[in-house]
């Protein structure tokens, strides 16, 4: 519990009296949109008007809710606080944290407290938000149930799953927060399934080829989906979770050693009930559009507010009644700056790793509406565009899978950019290439008026103003507007807007690596070539300031190795790697690392499979067969990687490079050496390029595949470079990738003769190695590359800039240079002094990594480390671990 000590919170009652000729304000909740109020008297000046009094119910100050999930992946509270420290003191704030206000007396003015605290005031904000809908269904409350709202609720959760009995979670509510808590039990390690009483995900924002398209990326993840399914009860077993039974008895029971209740929200009203203000049939505190209740000096925010019979559930409506809210008590009486007129419920998000936007009348609601759809089930694509009947304007659409037309898109909803001819375009993968309408339309169509942050309620005229008046980057816009800070979602617009201002200005947007060095990673690779520096302390002193950092260092040690192909941990380089380069291995969640032997064009012997079974059964592997054709080995723990790699590196495989941002595979199919439809031997290909391409380090990652023939077996087409026989030849294409924004490569030659299809790719990759910003796919390179695909023809087959000598040269140096990593390590023992999980204890294994058995194979059982259920801590580890021979 948090203490009240004035020193920890900000609280100065013995100040009062210096302060009692004031009206005081007292503000109940300090969640996000309380703070919001706070952020804005202050930088109004309005807290000086006020003796300003916040109570909070949790223990500590606002944090982010919205990232909230972030707390899995290692964020503290003090990671998510909202609040600086002493911001309370600074602005003599009292604040009192941990006691919840219980009453309100509405004749004497005050609100009282818990502990029995009692608080005067002239003016009364409730912002105290929501609490999660728990069904009132029978077992709710049984041990094993939580909801998902507070850095305690997580704390729980993670305590509850980190128990080895726990490996079942459940989820009821398949909206935004439900797919949330499925993330977070998913990265607990428990097999997670979503149940959701609706026909499909995700239900007010999408619609159901929408909610089936996310459905599939849900489920590709690992997480199991129900839909339709009405939870009755929850059963248990020695007074735990057991099983979740549905209202239709056709539909199995659940087994589940967890469950998460996100089956939506409701607002905390129960104050203004118990002191008789007004509320809304369905709970809600009833404000009008200046935020007032039923009571003249009490005013409500948030989701707690029933706003024209509506709950505004998201975090950018309120503070939007937080911004007019503050004016109010700074004494402005301008009716727009101090009315609530209802918020855009527009919406971007990403859910499990997916990217999901609603905007608008995405269901077409709108009398005459036409639809636009464009689905690409094998890319995970769904997009709807909803338009007028005539085309003229864009009403409203549904994004799954890529989301980056939503600001353009939402801005033409809102009459802000004029609808083009072809608007339909805008949903196609490859909106992002030079010439697409996406860059047709352009930002300068954007009206001055256009909202393009609805979080902090940012205009495209106040962004236009801070660039004339000297900002040059987009942390420079985010200090003096403060646009992207909240959600982020707008900061891509934010991003071309900067570049738009600057480049009619005549001024080049910053591209500096980060503040110790003014040159872009451009420069920077130009200026190590050219003058040879080896030493990041060299060109730190002589180029940059400071000490350098967690982005520079990297991008150095990245550039050298892209130049020299020296072994990347010998003296200083070591201490600049990237985590995982530190080890030459990919670090897992729960500390182990995973060990991927290079399989050139997916091509392995008998001999080979059965080494790599060897050396997983030895030392006790989880392996699985990866898309890139390669087989991946987890589980690893550190001291073992050098044997483990002396055993693969004595059976003749290579590091795969799996750890680095440098090429990683090329993926082929048979070819015409056993289909009956392949026209060229594109395993042997693939084998030639990963040869002479491997351990080639990058801005960021590559990957290549090479197809026989038309049919694509190799998926060519979504990768950095794809290679695709033809009847005389092969077919080149550059810039594509898979992930989380797929985008189809773009062809770039006809009909190559090996060798001259190999000339281009020396000279494509050596050209993005030199010209690409930190990590940057080649794909975003090939779409920011002025001219585009025509350009970079024009480089790299007609040296239009006389560069092609120079880049074939440098790979030629390259392949000619190459040694496998780990076999340089393995041959000087003086390298393996790093492999070791505790300095002073070289010979002792990591005692927190355990793993259970799952389908015959290793998982991870610790979940989160030290956050142990009480009374479970001594049991005895033979009970849970898996032997390893």
């Amino acid at each position: 519990m948090a203490t009240n000590d004035p020193a920890a919170t900000g609280a100065h009652p013995s100040n009062r009296s210096s302060r009692s000729s004031r009206p005081r304000l007292v503000v109940v909740g300090n969640g996000m949109v309380g703070q919001k109020l706070l952020d804005e008297l202050v930088a109004l000046g309005a807290h000086e008007r006020w003796d300003v009094v916040v109570f909070g119910d949790e223990p500590r100050p606002a944090y982010d809710r919205v990232r909230l999930s972030r707390w899995f992946d290692g964020a503290t509270a003090e990671d998510l606080s909202l609040v600086d420290a002493g911001f309370f003191a600074a602005h003599g704030i009292t604040t009192w944290f941990g006691d919840e206000v219980v009453s309100i007396d509405r004749t004497a003015h005050e609100v009282h407290t818990r502990r029995g605290r009692s608080e005067r005031y002239d003016r009364l904000v409730l912002a105290t938000g929501s609490s999660p809908f728990v069904p009132p269904v029978d077992g709710r409350d049984a041990p094993g149930s939580f909801v998902y709202r507070t850095i305690e609720d997580l704390e729980a959760i993670a305590a509850w799953a980190d128990d080895p009995d726990v490996s079942r979670g459940s989820v009821v509510g398949g909206g935004l927060l439900g797919l949330e808590a499925a993330g977070a039990l998913r990265a607990l390690g428990l097999d997670t399934t979503v149940v959701e009483f609706a026909p499909r995900l995700m239900p007010v924002q999408l619609d159901d080829e929408a909610g089936a398209a996310l459905r599939r990326h849900v489920e590709r993840l690992g997480v199991r989906v129900r839909v339709g399914h009405v939870t009755s009860r929850i059963e248990a077993d020695d007074g735990r979770v057991a099983r979740m039974v549905f209202a239709d008895e056709s539909q199995p029971p659940l087994p589940t050693d967890l469950v998460v209740w996100s089956a939506g929200i409701r607002p905390r009203d129960a104050l203004a009930r118990g002191c008789g203000l007004a509320v809304g049939e369905r709970g809600g505190i009833v404000v009008d559009d200046t935020l007032t209740t039923s009571e003249p000096d009490v005013s409500a925010i948030g989701e707690c507010a029933l706003v024209d019979g509506r709950i505004y559930g998201l975090v950018a409506p309120g503070y939007s009644m937080a911004r007019a809210l503050a004016r109010q008590l700074a004494g402005s009486t301008d009716p727009t700056e101090t009315r609530f007129a209802g918020s855009d419920l527009s919406t971007k998000l990403k859910l499990l790793g997916v990217e999901v936007a609603s905007f608008g009348d995405g269901f077409a609601l709108t009398p005459g509406a036409r639809t636009i759809r464009y689905d690409d089930t094998v890319a995970g694509l769904c997009q709807k565009l909803v338009v007028s009947e005539d085309g003229s304007q864009v009403l409203g659409g549904i994004l799954v899978g890529d989301t980056s037309a939503y600001q353009v898109l939402v801005s033409m909803a809102r009459g802000d950019m004029p609808t083009p001819e072809g608007v339909e375009a805008l949903l196609l993968p490859d909106t992002g290439r030079a010439g697409a309408p996406a860059t047709a339309v352009g930002v300068a169509a954007l009206a001055g008026t256009a909202t393009v942050c609805s979080c902090e309620n940012v205009d495209r005229a106040t962004l236009g103003r801070a660039v004339s008046e000297g900002c040059t980057t987009v942390a420079d816009l985010k200090r003096a507007t403060r646009a992207g800070t909240g959600c982020g979602g707008c900061v891509p617009l934010v991003t071309d807007l900067l570049r738009h201002d600057l480049a009619a200005a005549g001024v080049e947007m910053s591209r500096a690596i980060c503040e110790h060095f003014d040159l872009s990673r451009q420069e920077l690779f130009d200026l190590v070539r050219v003058r040879r520096y080896t030493s990041f302390r060299e060109v730190l002193v002589a180029h940059g300031r400071g000490r350098g950092c967690d982005v520079c260092k990297p991008v150095f040690a990245s550039i050298v190795a892209s130049l020299t192909n020296g072994y990347v941990l010998d003296g200083e380089h070591a201490s600049l790697q990237d985590s995982n380069d530190h080890v030459l291995a990919n670090i897992q969640r729960d500390g182990t690392y995973s060990v991927v032997p290079r399989v050139p064009g997916g091509e392995i012997t008998a001999d080979g499979l059965i080494a790599i079974g060897e050396v997983a059964r030895d030392f006790g592997l989880y392996t699985k067969i990866t898309g890139g054709q390669r087989i991946d080995l987890f589980g690893a723990r550190i001291e073992q990687l050098p044997a483990i790699w002396r055993r693969l590196v004595d059976a003749g495989f290579e590091s795969g490079h799996a750890y680095g941002k440098a090429v990683r595979t090329v993926k082929s199919c048979v070819g015409e050496t056993w289909c009956r439809y392949g026209v060229q031997d594109s395993t042997a290909l693939a084998i030639r390029l990963e040869h002479r391409y491997r351990g080639l380090r990058a801005p960021h990652k590559i990957k290549a595949a090479v197809s026989g023939c038309a049919r694509e077996c190799a998926e060519a087409q979504s990768k950095d470079v794809g290679v695709i026989a033809t009847e005389r030849g092969w077919n080149l294409y550059v810039g594509g990738n898979g992930g989380q924004r797929p985008r189809h490569a773009v062809l770039f030659a006809e009909d190559l003769d090996e060798d001259t299809l190999i000339r281009y790719v020396d000279r494509f990759l050596m050209f993005y190695v030199r010209t690409a910003d930190r990590l940057e796919r080649t794909a975003t390179w090939l779409e920011k590359l002025d001219g585009g695909v025509d350009h970079l023809r024009r480089v790299l087959i007609d040296d239009a800039l006389g560069l092609c000598a120079d880049l074939e040269a440098d790979m030629a140096r390259h392949v000619a240079t190459y040694e496998c990593e780990w076999k340089a390590t393995l041959e000087r023992p003086e390298r393996l002094a790093r492999f070791v999980s505790f300095v002073n204890a070289p010979d002792r294994p990591d005692p927190t990594i355990r793993f259970v058995e799952e389908r015959g194979q290793i998982r991870p059982a610790a979940r989160r480390p030290a956050l142990v259920p009480a009374g479970r801590g001594d049991r005895d580890a033979s009970e849970i671990e898996v032997q390893i021979r």
